[in-house]
């Protein structure tokens, strides 16, 4: 029987004796955010940052909060921005922002415990993000040709298919799945309960019928021959018994997308942009995309109306002058022909249809002009 991995403690930073010390009023903080139930990953993401601040305070022997300043703070914001990798790289500012944040939330707390008189961090600012489009997206096909990489002929592949269906279906991120139980998968109502989702959101999103099917199958043949302990009830194991790492999900998922040769990249995110992308270019409302993806906010799901412009290709292809004049004559003449049925109320409120019309024209046009070439 496999031995599960025993973490090692974490070293003391500072002096662990001090009771007004940096590190013993860090290990209060983190208690207090476990005692609001902050997920166990947001708390060590937070210790983590913590203690990157805590160890360039001790080489500076600021040893207590009282000894913080705002001034000091913003050196430690241009060591950031000066710091370089051990390969020569900079620190992204996303990196950046991640190691700035969560001082913001201690000093903020230190600040209500009456450590401190004011809250150096108050006035602290965090680099300005860039909200990048998705690098890669799969189409249809290609998304396809991925799912029919893991070879089904052995137990790992059944595994691996069912991981890579329901990262499709769903559009779940990584741990969300790796948190998946047994009894998440309600077959009857094609639904799956997403129980650990980011911000410890729970939602319940729909899953298709090859998905459950491959699923089912894993349950059937596989399952039953991976589980050495006492059955836990997480859903995908790994050849140990084991829940499934981040690390390795990643990973596997990473080769099978370069093992379809595809010439794009991208592990389990991929899924998830592309699931988003493809819903759209089929006509589901944002809205209801954002209730799949679990954003709490709406601006974050609008990016993939930037990546899905099949309904912006076919007006530009209807409306530029210099857009391909026998696809931009075809779809005026369909647009014209709709327009004369009785059936269709000619009034301005057909906007969407009209687009939804001239989208799919589009896709007819562009279709016989690839199988042409």
């Amino acid at each position: 029987m496999a031995k599960r991995k025993r973490t090692k403690p974490k070293p003391v930073i500072g002096d662990a004796n001090d009771p007004e010390g940096l590190y013993v009023w860090m290990r209060r903080y983190l208690e207090a955010l476990a005692m609001k139930n902050y997920t166990e990953r947001t708390v060590g993401n937070c210790e983590e940052n913590l203690r990157l601040f805590l160890a360039w305070c001790e080489a500076r022997s600021i040893t207590r909060p009282t000894h913080v300043t705002p001034p000091m703070l913003e050196r430690y914001r241009r060591h950031l921005f000066h710091l370089r990798r051990d390969n020569g790289k900079p620190l992204s500012f996303h990196a950046q922002r991640n190691r700035l944040a969560p001082l913001r939330g201690y000093f903020r707390w230190l600040t209500r415990q009456n450590v401190l008189l004011y809250n150096p961090a108050s006035e602290l600012e965090l680099p300005r993000l860039v909200r990048r489009l998705p690098k890669h997206v799969l189409t249809e096909h290609e998304a396809e040709l991925v799912l029919k990489q893991p070879d089904t002929n052995g137990p790992m592949g059944i595994r691996d298919r069912a991981i890579l269906e329901v990262l499709y279906s769903t559009g779940i991120r990584r741990m969300e799945l790796i948190g998946l139980q047994v009894f998440d998968l309600n077959r009857e109502r094609g639904v799956l309960r997403v129980r650990e989702g980011k911000g410890r959101r729970e939602r319940i999103v729909p899953i298709g019928e090859q998905a459950s099917a491959w699923i089912e199958r894993y349950l059937s043949e596989v399952r039953p021959e991976l589980v050495v302990y006492a059955d836990e009830g997480t859903l995908f194991l790994s050849a140990l018994g084991e829940a499934l790492s981040a690390k390795w999900l990643t990973q596997i998922v990473h080769d099978y997308v370069e093992r379809a040769e595809l010439g794009k990249r991208g592990s389990c995110h991929l899924f998830r942009h592309t699931m988003a992308t493809v819903m759209l270019e089929n006509g589901a409302d944002i809205r209801y995309i954002q209730e799949m993806l679990g954003h709490r906010d709406l601006s974050t799901t609008q990016i993939y109306t930037q990546v899905s412009i099949r309904r912006l290709k076919a007006i530009h292809a209807l409306t530029h002058p210099t857009a391909k004049l026998h696809t931009r004559e075809a779809l005026r003449g369909k647009t014209r022909a709709t327009a004369e049925r009785p059936s269709v109320a000619k009034t301005t409120s057909n906007t969407d249809e009209d687009f939804s019309l001239l989208a799919a024209e589009y896709d007819e046009e562009a279709a016989r002009d690839e199988s042409a070439s």
